[in-house]
């Protein structure tokens, strides 16, 4: 049977907590998006950019709130006829799909908490979720340019 003496009680302690903080801080970097400024037509939007495949599944689930002027941007590793969904999504959403060039699609609204797919009118290098309805207020329609996208691939 070992023995521990206190101090190594203690040190074992120590050294859990410091490994459980480590961890945190691995887990808080993963989850930190990076952050960029576009303008759709006129109007500026501050998106967090997902590009790689887990982020662009997770996308806005289980967020409760979205900044009125705020969005999410799904660069896509290539152009195509993308779709997305709203599983575990739990604020209404629209989406713009656009091309390469910055140009959009189309425009989709969604409901939280569905599995329906909303799919690009055409090859699609980025879509950009908003607030439900922020396309409409903001009379942005399929055809207006986003500028500030990076470079499609």
């Amino acid at each position: 049977m070992a023995m521990f003496t206190s101090l190594d009680h203690s040190r074992a302690w120590r050294l859990l907590i410091a490994a459980l903080i480590l961890w945190a801080q691995a887990a808080a970097a993963d989850t930190a998006l990076r952050t960029a400024q576009v303008r759709i037509g006129k109007h500026a939007m501050k998106v967090e950019i997902v590009d790689t495949d887990p982020q662009r599944e997770k996308g806005l689930m289980f967020r409760e709130k979205l900044g009125h002027d705020d969005g999410m941007l799904f660069v896509f590793d290539e152009p195509a006829y993308h779709s997305i969904w709203m599983k575990n999504t739990l604020i209404p959403l629209s989406v713009a799909f656009i091309d390469r060039d910055g140009i959009i699609l189309n425009i989709e609204d969604m409901e939280p908490r569905t599995l329906d797919t909303h799919m690009a009118a055409g090859p699609a290098a980025f879509a950009i979720e908003a607030n439900k309805g922020w396309y409409a207020e903001k009379k942005v329609r399929p055809g207006d340019k986003v500028t500030g996208l990076p470079k499609a691939r």
